[in-house]
């Protein structure tokens, strides 16, 4: 591996635009955004409200889904080698603060 000033600057310019995302790859042609959702959906029981955390696996899509004061969504899919798919959702503002829960207790 070597460094490239090039690919770093292409780094900070895109972590510079602070939006929350979310990323998934389906393996068959037919995998759509409503899939990628459904995906990062599932994982609301791995989330635990009280102690705002994951409990036994990933949970952090999810929690950008429904985080408080994400507002604003954007998603797009393109295709990918071997019929897969590639989907990204960004938020705006992004969510995911350390320390901070996704909602108010009394959302939900």
């Amino acid at each position: 591996m070597q460094w490239s000033n090039t690919v770093a600057a292409y780094a900070q310019a895109y972590a510079e635009k602070r939006k929350g995302e979310n990323i998934v790859a389906g393996y068959y042609p037919e995998f759509t955004g409503a899939d990628a959702v459904k995906l990062w959906a599932n994982e609301k029981p791995l989330y635990d409200h009280a102690s705002n955390k994951c409990v036994g696996g990933e949970c952090g899509h999810y929690t950008q889904m429904v985080w408080q004061s994400s507002v604003r969504l954007g998603c797009a899919r393109v295709p990918c080698k071997a019929n897969s798919q590639y989907v990204v959702c960004n938020y705006d503002p992004p969510g995911n603060y350390i320390g901070e829960k996704p909602y108010d207790s009394w959302v939900v």
